[in-house]
Protein backbone atom coordinates (compact mmCIF):
# COMPACT_ATOMS: atom_id res chain seq x y z
CA UNK A 1 0.00 0.00 0.00
CA UNK A 2 1.66 3.39 -0.79
CA UNK A 3 1.78 6.00 1.70
CA UNK A 4 0.53 9.39 1.83
CA UNK A 5 2.98 11.80 1.84
CA UNK A 6 5.65 9.90 0.51
CA UNK A 7 5.64 10.42 -2.74
CA UNK A 8 9.23 11.42 -4.49
CA UNK A 9 10.60 15.34 -3.67
CA UNK A 10 10.27 17.55 -6.70
CA UNK A 11 10.59 21.33 -7.17
CA UNK A 12 7.05 22.72 -7.59
CA UNK A 13 6.77 25.28 -10.78
CA UNK A 14 8.77 28.32 -10.30
CA UNK A 15 6.30 30.62 -8.05
CA UNK A 16 4.76 33.71 -10.16
CA UNK A 17 4.76 37.04 -8.56
CA UNK A 18 1.27 37.62 -6.98
CA UNK A 19 0.25 41.02 -7.95
CA UNK A 20 -3.08 41.47 -5.84
CA UNK A 21 -2.03 41.13 -2.37
CA UNK A 22 -4.32 44.16 -1.47
CA UNK A 23 -7.12 42.85 -2.79
CA UNK A 24 -7.10 39.51 -1.52
CA UNK A 25 -6.72 41.58 2.09
CA UNK A 26 -9.83 43.77 0.84
CA UNK A 27 -11.80 40.78 0.45
CA UNK A 28 -11.10 38.98 3.47
CA UNK A 29 -11.88 42.32 5.65
CA UNK A 30 -15.23 42.21 4.16
CA UNK A 31 -15.94 39.09 4.48
CA UNK A 32 -15.05 39.26 8.40
CA UNK A 33 -16.69 42.21 8.19
CA UNK A 34 -20.15 40.77 6.94
CA UNK A 35 -19.52 38.07 9.50
CA UNK A 36 -19.50 40.40 12.19
CA UNK A 37 -22.49 41.78 10.74
CA UNK A 38 -24.48 38.82 11.06
CA UNK A 39 -23.37 37.87 14.74
CA UNK A 40 -24.50 41.52 15.27
CA UNK A 41 -27.77 41.34 14.05
CA UNK A 42 -28.15 37.58 15.26
CA UNK A 43 -27.42 39.18 18.66
CA UNK A 44 -29.88 42.18 18.15
CA UNK A 45 -32.28 39.45 17.13
CA UNK A 46 -32.47 37.67 20.25
CA UNK A 47 -32.83 41.09 22.52
CA UNK A 48 -35.46 42.09 20.54
CA UNK A 49 -37.20 38.71 20.80
CA UNK A 50 -36.75 38.85 24.56
CA UNK A 51 -38.16 42.01 24.52
CA UNK A 52 -41.07 41.71 22.55
CA UNK A 53 -41.90 38.14 24.26
CA UNK A 54 -42.22 40.33 27.57
CA UNK A 55 -43.94 42.83 26.10
CA UNK A 56 -46.50 39.56 24.73
CA UNK A 57 -46.79 38.23 27.83
CA UNK A 58 -47.73 41.93 29.57
CA UNK A 59 -50.49 42.09 26.66
CA UNK A 60 -51.93 38.34 27.65
CA UNK A 61 -52.05 39.32 31.31
CA UNK A 62 -54.03 42.97 30.51
CA UNK A 63 -56.37 41.24 27.69
CA UNK A 64 -57.16 38.57 30.15
CA UNK A 65 -57.91 41.05 32.81
CA UNK A 66 -60.08 43.15 29.79
CA UNK A 67 -62.00 39.98 29.22
CA UNK A 68 -62.77 39.58 33.07
CA UNK A 69 -64.24 42.77 33.59
CA UNK A 70 -66.04 43.05 30.48
CA UNK A 71 -67.88 39.81 31.25
CA UNK A 72 -68.23 41.26 34.85
CA UNK A 73 -69.79 44.48 33.94
CA UNK A 74 -71.78 42.38 30.97
CA UNK A 75 -73.11 40.72 34.52
CA UNK A 76 -73.96 43.80 35.94
CA UNK A 77 -75.56 45.41 33.28
CA UNK A 78 -77.77 42.55 33.57
CA UNK A 79 -78.65 42.76 37.25
CA UNK A 80 -79.24 46.51 36.33
CA UNK A 81 -81.86 46.17 33.95
CA UNK A 82 -83.43 43.49 35.70
CA UNK A 83 -83.79 45.98 38.75
CA UNK A 84 -84.74 48.81 36.51
CA UNK A 85 -87.40 46.19 35.41
CA UNK A 86 -88.49 45.67 38.63
CA UNK A 87 -88.67 49.43 39.62
CA UNK A 88 -90.77 49.68 36.84
CA UNK A 89 -93.00 47.21 38.12
CA UNK A 90 -93.29 48.99 41.44
CA UNK A 91 -93.92 51.89 40.65
CA UNK A 92 -96.40 50.91 37.92
CA UNK A 93 -98.08 48.78 41.72
CA UNK A 94 -97.94 51.78 43.41
CA UNK A 95 -99.44 53.92 40.96
CA UNK A 96 -102.32 51.60 41.18
CA UNK A 97 -102.09 51.36 44.82
CA UNK A 98 -102.74 55.04 44.90
CA UNK A 99 -105.54 54.67 42.84
CA UNK A 100 -106.85 52.74 44.98
CA UNK A 101 -106.39 54.73 47.50
CA UNK A 102 -107.99 57.49 45.99
CA UNK A 103 -110.93 55.25 45.36
CA UNK A 104 -111.01 54.09 49.19
CA UNK A 105 -110.95 57.39 50.50
CA UNK A 106 -114.16 58.26 48.35
CA UNK A 107 -115.66 55.04 50.14
CA UNK A 108 -114.33 55.77 53.72
CA UNK A 109 -117.76 57.15 54.53
CA UNK A 110 -119.65 54.25 53.74
CA UNK A 111 -118.64 52.32 56.45
CA UNK A 112 -116.21 50.97 59.13
CA UNK A 113 -115.62 47.84 56.51
CA UNK A 114 -113.87 50.30 53.34
CA UNK A 115 -111.78 51.67 55.92
CA UNK A 116 -110.29 48.62 56.69
CA UNK A 117 -109.54 47.92 53.64
CA UNK A 118 -107.82 51.21 53.07
CA UNK A 119 -105.99 50.75 56.02
CA UNK A 120 -104.52 47.36 54.29
CA UNK A 121 -104.04 48.68 51.11
CA UNK A 122 -101.85 51.69 52.90
CA UNK A 123 -99.90 49.29 54.28
CA UNK A 124 -99.53 47.17 51.54
CA UNK A 125 -98.36 50.51 49.71
CA UNK A 126 -95.94 51.58 52.34
CA UNK A 127 -93.79 47.45 51.90
CA UNK A 128 -93.94 48.38 48.12
CA UNK A 129 -92.43 51.81 48.91
CA UNK A 130 -89.93 50.06 51.06
CA UNK A 131 -89.15 47.67 48.84
CA UNK A 132 -88.85 50.30 45.55
CA UNK A 133 -86.37 52.06 48.63
CA UNK A 134 -84.17 48.50 48.45
CA UNK A 135 -84.31 48.33 44.98
CA UNK A 136 -82.99 52.38 44.14
CA UNK A 137 -80.18 51.38 46.41
CA UNK A 138 -78.77 48.52 44.60
CA UNK A 139 -78.99 50.29 41.17
CA UNK A 140 -77.00 52.91 42.99
CA UNK A 141 -74.53 50.51 44.12
CA UNK A 142 -74.15 48.76 40.69
CA UNK A 143 -73.44 52.71 39.22
CA UNK A 144 -70.45 53.01 42.05
CA UNK A 145 -69.16 49.38 40.91
CA UNK A 146 -69.63 50.24 36.87
CA UNK A 147 -67.78 53.69 37.52
CA UNK A 148 -64.71 51.39 39.51
CA UNK A 149 -64.73 49.47 36.69
CA UNK A 150 -64.19 52.65 34.08
CA UNK A 151 -61.55 53.17 36.50
CA UNK A 152 -59.79 50.34 36.29
CA UNK A 153 -60.30 49.91 32.37
CA UNK A 154 -58.46 53.52 32.42
CA UNK A 155 -55.63 52.27 34.02
CA UNK A 156 -54.98 49.55 32.47
CA UNK A 157 -55.23 51.03 28.88
CA UNK A 158 -52.73 53.35 30.54
CA UNK A 159 -50.33 50.61 31.47
CA UNK A 160 -50.69 49.33 28.12
CA UNK A 161 -49.64 52.62 26.11
CA UNK A 162 -46.38 52.59 29.20
CA UNK A 163 -45.62 49.18 27.70
CA UNK A 164 -45.47 50.09 24.28
CA UNK A 165 -43.51 53.48 24.73
CA UNK A 166 -40.95 50.85 26.36
CA UNK A 167 -41.08 48.49 23.58
CA UNK A 168 -39.94 51.58 21.15
CA UNK A 169 -37.44 52.77 23.89
CA UNK A 170 -35.94 49.31 23.73
CA UNK A 171 -35.38 48.71 19.83
CA UNK A 172 -34.30 52.18 19.73
CA UNK A 173 -31.06 51.16 22.46
CA UNK A 174 -30.56 48.00 20.60
CA UNK A 175 -30.17 49.65 17.55
CA UNK A 176 -27.85 52.36 18.61
CA UNK A 177 -25.94 48.95 20.42
CA UNK A 178 -25.86 47.58 16.49
CA UNK A 179 -24.37 50.88 15.33
CA UNK A 180 -21.55 51.21 17.85
CA UNK A 181 -20.69 47.45 17.65
CA UNK A 182 -20.43 47.75 14.09
CA UNK A 183 -18.27 50.98 14.22
CA UNK A 184 -15.56 49.10 17.30
CA UNK A 185 -15.76 45.81 14.25
CA UNK A 186 -14.44 47.93 11.58
CA UNK A 187 -12.03 49.56 13.61
CA UNK A 188 -10.65 46.21 14.98
CA UNK A 189 -10.75 44.23 11.08
CA UNK A 190 -8.96 47.38 9.54
CA UNK A 191 -6.20 47.40 12.51
CA UNK A 192 -6.39 43.12 11.78
CA UNK A 193 -5.84 43.70 8.33
CA UNK A 194 -2.88 46.00 8.90
CA UNK A 195 -0.82 43.82 10.90
CA UNK A 196 -1.59 40.77 8.23
CA UNK A 197 -0.35 42.94 5.81
CA UNK A 198 3.18 43.96 7.76
CA UNK A 199 3.42 40.27 8.44
CA UNK A 200 3.43 39.16 4.82
CA UNK A 201 5.34 42.10 3.74
CA UNK A 202 8.23 40.86 6.54
CA UNK A 203 7.42 36.75 5.90
CA UNK A 204 7.84 37.79 2.52
CA UNK A 205 11.56 39.32 3.04
CA UNK A 206 12.65 36.67 5.19
CA UNK A 207 11.52 33.60 2.51
CA UNK A 208 12.16 35.47 -0.53
CA UNK A 209 11.52 34.00 -3.84
CA UNK A 210 11.98 30.35 -3.00
CA UNK A 211 10.22 27.80 -5.57
CA UNK A 212 8.96 26.08 -2.92
CA UNK A 213 6.65 28.46 -1.15
CA UNK A 214 3.62 30.02 -2.37
CA UNK A 215 1.46 32.97 -1.56
CA UNK A 216 -2.36 31.33 -1.95
CA UNK A 217 -5.25 33.99 -0.46
CA UNK A 218 -4.18 35.16 2.58
CA UNK A 219 -1.76 32.52 3.49
CA UNK A 220 1.62 31.32 3.40
CA UNK A 221 2.33 27.67 2.01
CA UNK A 222 4.76 25.48 2.60
CA UNK A 223 5.76 22.20 0.85
CA UNK A 224 5.92 19.24 3.16
CA UNK A 225 8.93 18.24 1.66
CA UNK A 226 10.41 21.29 3.24
CA UNK A 227 9.94 20.78 6.44
CA UNK A 228 9.48 17.13 6.75
CA UNK A 229 10.50 13.61 5.58
CA UNK A 230 7.87 11.91 3.61
CA UNK A 231 5.43 10.25 5.64
CA UNK A 232 7.02 11.79 8.64
CA UNK A 233 6.10 14.55 11.19
CA UNK A 234 9.36 15.23 12.39
CA UNK A 235 10.85 18.64 11.64
CA UNK A 236 13.85 18.67 9.09
CA UNK A 237 17.27 19.65 10.90
CA UNK A 238 17.79 22.11 7.70
CA UNK A 239 14.19 23.84 8.41
CA UNK A 240 15.31 25.19 11.77
CA UNK A 241 16.83 28.65 10.31
CA UNK A 242 13.82 29.49 8.50
CA UNK A 243 11.68 28.53 11.44
CA UNK A 244 13.75 30.65 13.78
CA UNK A 245 12.99 33.69 11.36
CA UNK A 246 9.43 32.99 11.04
CA UNK A 247 9.56 32.75 14.89
CA UNK A 248 11.48 36.17 14.98
CA UNK A 249 8.80 37.82 13.19
CA UNK A 250 5.50 36.42 15.41
CA UNK A 251 7.30 37.46 18.35
CA UNK A 252 7.92 41.05 17.04
CA UNK A 253 4.45 40.51 15.66
CA UNK A 254 2.85 39.82 19.19
CA UNK A 255 4.93 43.36 20.43
CA UNK A 256 3.17 45.66 17.84
CA UNK A 257 -0.68 44.20 18.08
CA UNK A 258 -2.70 45.81 20.91
CA UNK A 259 -3.87 42.58 23.23
CA UNK A 260 -7.28 43.63 22.91
CA UNK A 261 -7.46 42.37 19.64
CA UNK A 262 -7.82 38.19 19.59
CA UNK A 263 -5.73 37.17 16.59
CA UNK A 264 -3.54 33.56 16.19
CA UNK A 265 -1.51 32.05 14.05
CA UNK A 266 -3.14 29.24 12.47
CA UNK A 267 -1.01 26.73 11.17
CA UNK A 268 -2.91 23.80 8.80
CA UNK A 269 -1.13 20.49 7.87
CA UNK A 270 -2.80 19.17 4.74
CA UNK A 271 -1.90 15.45 3.01
CA UNK A 272 -2.36 14.54 -1.20
CA UNK A 273 -4.87 11.71 -1.23
CA UNK A 274 -3.02 8.60 -1.13
CA UNK A 275 -3.97 6.69 2.04
CA UNK A 276 -1.67 6.06 4.47
CA UNK A 277 -2.11 3.45 7.70
CA UNK A 278 1.04 2.79 9.89
CA UNK A 279 1.28 2.05 13.55
CA UNK A 280 2.09 5.90 13.92
CA UNK A 281 0.05 7.60 12.02
CA UNK A 282 -3.42 5.77 11.03
CA UNK A 283 -4.98 7.76 8.49
CA UNK A 284 -3.86 11.32 6.58
CA UNK A 285 -5.78 13.07 9.27
CA UNK A 286 -3.15 11.84 12.27
CA UNK A 287 -0.67 12.88 10.06
CA UNK A 288 -1.89 16.41 8.79
CA UNK A 289 -2.75 16.92 12.86
CA UNK A 290 0.71 15.75 14.02
CA UNK A 291 2.84 18.03 11.60
CA UNK A 292 0.57 21.20 12.20
CA UNK A 293 1.18 20.35 15.95
CA UNK A 294 5.22 20.03 15.39
CA UNK A 295 5.39 23.21 13.72
CA UNK A 296 3.16 25.13 16.35
CA UNK A 297 5.42 23.58 18.96
CA UNK A 298 8.56 24.48 17.26
CA UNK A 299 7.10 28.12 17.07
CA UNK A 300 6.41 27.84 20.75
CA UNK A 301 9.91 26.53 21.62
CA UNK A 302 11.06 29.95 19.71
CA UNK A 303 9.39 32.23 22.05
CA UNK A 304 6.11 32.58 20.64
CA UNK A 305 3.26 32.68 23.17
CA UNK A 306 0.53 29.41 22.72
CA UNK A 307 -1.90 31.47 23.09
CA UNK A 308 -1.39 32.86 19.47
CA UNK A 309 -0.71 29.44 17.84
CA UNK A 310 -3.45 27.07 16.88
CA UNK A 311 -2.56 23.78 14.86
CA UNK A 312 -5.30 22.45 12.61
CA UNK A 313 -5.42 18.69 10.45
CA UNK A 314 -7.66 18.58 7.35
CA UNK A 315 -6.04 15.43 5.78
CA UNK A 316 -6.40 14.99 2.09
CA UNK A 317 -9.81 16.99 2.26
CA UNK A 318 -8.87 19.99 1.40
CA UNK A 319 -6.52 19.79 -1.86
CA UNK A 320 -5.02 22.99 -4.07
CA UNK A 321 -4.80 20.38 -7.37
CA UNK A 322 -6.90 18.17 -8.19
CA UNK A 323 -5.03 15.69 -10.10
CA UNK A 324 -3.43 12.69 -9.96
CA UNK A 325 -0.07 13.40 -10.86
CA UNK A 326 3.13 13.78 -8.51
CA UNK A 327 3.11 17.12 -9.04
CA UNK A 328 -0.38 17.30 -7.79
CA UNK A 329 -0.02 15.01 -4.61
CA UNK A 330 3.26 17.83 -4.30
CA UNK A 331 1.40 20.71 -4.13
CA UNK A 332 -1.08 19.05 -1.58
CA UNK A 333 1.17 17.86 0.73
CA UNK A 334 1.84 21.27 2.38
CA UNK A 335 1.74 23.47 5.63
CA UNK A 336 -0.29 26.47 5.47
CA UNK A 337 0.21 29.55 7.79
CA UNK A 338 -2.60 32.20 8.30
CA UNK A 339 -2.91 35.16 10.39
CA UNK A 340 -6.76 35.32 11.11
CA UNK A 341 -9.20 36.53 14.06
CA UNK A 342 -9.48 33.97 17.29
Amino acid sequence: MPVGSSGRRRRGPRAELNYWPAFVDALSTLLLAIVFLISVFMVGQFFLSRELSSRDTVLDRLNRQISELTDLLSLERSSRRALEDNLNSLQSTLQSAQADRARLQNLVESGGEAQGRASELTTALEGERQATGRAMSQVEILNQQIAAMRRQLAALEEALNASESRDKDSQARIADLGSRLNVALAQRVQELARFRSDFFGRLRQILGNRQDVRIVGDRFVFQSEVLFPAGQATLRPEASGELDRIASALVELEKQIPPDIPWVIRVDGHTDSRPIATAQFPSNWALSAARAIAVVQAFAARGVAPQHLLAAGFGEYQPIDLGNTDEAFSRNRRIELKLTER
